[in-house]
């Protein structure tokens, strides 16, 4: 995991002052980096039975879509506001900055099928578990979370404590 953490740029005060952000742009920039990031992130679900793989927006999309073909499953987008054709499920909640919606399309998402959402950066874990509560809300089978970091401070972890496994790769 070292390999992977030194291609993280840490960017400071971005989006606003006070926050730390982790730049994972140079880790996709580095195609044995991506690699053995996705292969790292499937490891614990291989054996899982997962059929979908929820990228949540929008660089959960890019190691979602990548984890779904590692893992022979489909990958679902769950998107930002009045990016997705109606009919759309939405869920409001909070970040650590602020607040946002997050929409999945109500027919993409079979009832039963077994999901793992992925998304780079767990930090207040609101946008993770207003994913979970998407993936409910279709009647699919929740199987956990892996997100590429994790922000230990700032108490994702406990907010999603409920909701099934959790896979972070990178921990600050």
């Amino acid at each position: 995991m070292h390999a992977l953490a030194e291609l993280i740029r840490d960017v400071p005060d971005f989006p606003r002052s006070g926050v730390m952000f982790r730049d994972v742009s140079p880790l996709l920039a580095s195609a044995e980096g991506f690699a053995r990031c996705i292969e790292a992130l499937a490891a614990p679900w291989r054996d899982s039975g997962v059929q979908v793989v929820g990228g949540v927006e929008a660089r959960g999309f890019i190691f979602g879509a990548a984890l779904a073909l590692h893992l022979g499953a489909g990958f679902v987008p769950l998107r930002k506001p009045g990016k997705l054709p109606p009919p759309v499920q939405a869920v409001d909640y909070q970040l650590e900055y602020g607040k946002d919606r997050l929409e999945l399309r109500r027919d993409v998402l079979a009832p039963a099928r077994r999901v793992l959402l992925v998304d780079d950066v767990l930090a207040t874990g609101g946008t993770l578990c207003a994913a979970a509560e998407l993936v409910a809300g279709a009647g699919a089978t929740l199987l956990g979370a892996a997100v590429v970091i994790e922000l230990d401070a700032l108490g994702g972890r406990s907010r999603w404590a409920e909701r099934g496994p959790l896979h972070s790769l990178l921990r600050y």
